[in-house]
């Protein structure tokens, strides 16, 4: 919080001392709660794990909100919360408007709490849902994931590493994205959203204000780098075997769909709206990429493309990046999974006693791992269910609810319609919507199980 102070300072803004009154009242409040807590930390069991995550996240969007509440703009407590949640699961639905005459300091905060939250959603993507083994994750387990005194050392290592390729890539993208036409400043928070799939931007019309196709690109790019797993940067780095990285079956599969997606869109739009084939294949390929990374840019309205479009995005929204990315949704990996059980299936209804075991690359998948992507399907599309039905209760349209209630649960920002669409933001909804869609966003950040066990009276058993 400081840093958006001293961006206040050096602008003459009068602002800078919400970030100074905020920054300053939550070291005091940490500060007490270290000294308080100096016992032995517990032994970290999976119960442990699910309450520490739940409230790590829950204590950081409070904190994160500190500045929009103190602040004079034009933002309810509830709008506050939301708009702190969307910055740290990386959403990108905002209820703020005017954005291109907002101060400085609150563009930075939007950015950097995305930025930050990248980088958290990587890390316990990689070593702690493994761990806790939630929604199959567990398939990735390695050594990296557990809590052996072996294992430490590795895990301290590869966080490090983790921690550098992030900022690095972060530093490449601010400095393509300043040299192809965008002041420093925009680079900078553009920068940090684009690695961070997060999707906030310093302008009410998102990657529209640029209009530079260089730009888009380059955005396509960088997208890209956020929605692949992460670890396979730290590979590369540290054996340097870049062709790894197309090995990785969650990767051809994530490229292979974009690009089919990309191409199919092109051509309905080259052949509906006259638009020319260079000029398609970029905004098609934009457009795709930002939706399914989850990071939520636009360039253009894509809710007036027309039906296939409309229908191409709605479906693109449930999928997401890699797992051990900074992309929400459901992942690619599930998707190979419950596809690989999906052949199987057909298989044996023409082979009965055939053996054929699910594989997941050169791993076979194991019971517990597919018992897991099941669970958590099952509690998706019932959270999504009833998310719907409470945003229909509250008297949202339909669209707005079946949209608004999909980009929160799987992070990916705006929906369709006229109300959350591209072209619109958060803003009209109330109040109860803007907590219940506050709450969806970390349950579909925290892939859902690791809060709803919170709520089940066996989590509370001795």
């Amino acid at each position: 919080m400081v840093i958006p102070a001293l961006v206040d300072l050096a602008d003459g803004e009068p602002t800078w001392s919400v970030f100074a009154v905020s920054a300053g009242g939550v070291f005091c409040v940490s500060v007490l709660g270290v000294v308080s807590l100096r016992e032995p930390m517990p032994n970290f069991t999976p119960r442990f794990g699910f309450l520490l995550t739940s409230v790590i996240w829950g204590t950081t969007s409070v904190v994160a909100a500190v500045p929009f509440w103190l602040s004079s703009l034009p933002i309810t407590p509830a709008g506050g919360f939301f708009e702190a949640v969307s910055g740290l699961t990386t959403t990108g639905a905002t209820v703020l408007s005017e954005l291109d005459a907002l101060q400085r300091s609150f563009l930075l905060w939007r950015a950097m709490t995305q930025w930050l939250g990248g980088i958290g959603i990587v890390a316990i993507g990689l070593f702690l849902f493994p761990f806790l083994r939630i929604g199959g994750m567990q398939v990735f387990r390695t050594e990296s994931s557990d809590r052996s005194d072996k294992a430490l050392p590795r895990l301290v290592s590869v966080t490090r590493a983790l921690c550098f390729i992030y900022f690095l890539i972060s530093l490449a993208c601010a400095i393509v994205y300043a040299a192809l036409g965008m002041s420093v400043f925009d680079a900078i928070c553009h920068a940090m959203t684009t690695i961070s799939t997060g999707g906030f931007s310093n302008h009410d019309r998102s990657f529209g204000f640029f209009q530079n196709s260089q730009l888009l690109w380059a955005a396509v790019f960088f997208m890209v780098l956020g929605a692949l797993p992460f670890v396979l940067y730290v590979e590369v780095l540290v054996r340097g075997r870049i062709g790894n990285i197309w090995k990785d079956w969650q990767v051809r599969t994530f490229i292979t769909g974009v690009v089919t997606v990309t191409i199919a869109l092109t051509i309905w739009l080259d052949q509906t709206r006259n638009i020319n084939v260079g000029d398609a294949l970029t905004q098609a390929a934009f457009n795709v990429v930002s939706v399914v990374t989850t990071t939520g840019y636009a360039s253009d309205d894509y809710a007036v493309w027309g039906p296939f479009a409309y229908g191409i995005f709605f479906i693109l929204t449930f999928i997401g990046g890699a797992s051990g990315s900074t992309t929400g949704g459901i992942k690619v990996y599930r998707f190979i999974i419950v596809f690989q059980a999906l052949r199987r299936a057909f298989t044996r209804l023409v082979y009965p006693h055939a053996m054929q075991p699910l594989r997941f690359g050169d791993r076979i998948i194991e019971q517990d791992v597919y018992d897991s992507v099941i669970i958590y399907c099952i509690a998706f599309f019932l959270v999504y269910g009833l998310a719907i039905l409470a945003l229909s209760l509250a008297g949202q349209d339909f669209i707005t609810a079946l949209t608004g209630a999909l980009t929160a649960l799987t992070n990916v920002g705006p929906g369709l319609g006229e109300t959350i669409g591209p072209a619109g933001n958060f803003a009209p909804l109330g109040e109860f919507e803007l907590w219940l869609l506050s709450f969806v966003m970390i349950l579909g950040r925290l892939e859902i199980m690791t809060v709803l066990i919170l709520f089940t009276p066996v989590f509370w058993r001795d």
